[in-house]
């Protein structure tokens, strides 16, 4: 899995798997639950991973979109 966005925006990650499932690349959004557990401190970032030969794709539609600039 490739990493792709690593976040606690969730506005961002609402954006983000909207576009995904939109153009059908499969997603997973890890350390949902912890970046919760943690609190508000921010310690724990929420990350959004592609299998890695949907990387490209999924890079290239989060550009398109101007999000570009939230890329790892």
């Amino acid at each position: 899995m490739a990493e792709l966005v690593r976040t606690n925006e969730p506005g961002l990650i609402a954006v983000i798997e909207s576009l995904l499932t939109g153009a059908g690349i499969p997603y997973q959004v890890t350390d949902r639950n912890m970046s919760v557990l943690e609190g508000s401190i921010g310690a724990i970032q929420k990350r959004v991973l592609v299998p890695d030969e949907q990387e490209t794709a999924a890079r290239e539609l989060l550009t398109d979109a101007d999000l570009g600039d939230w890329l790892r």
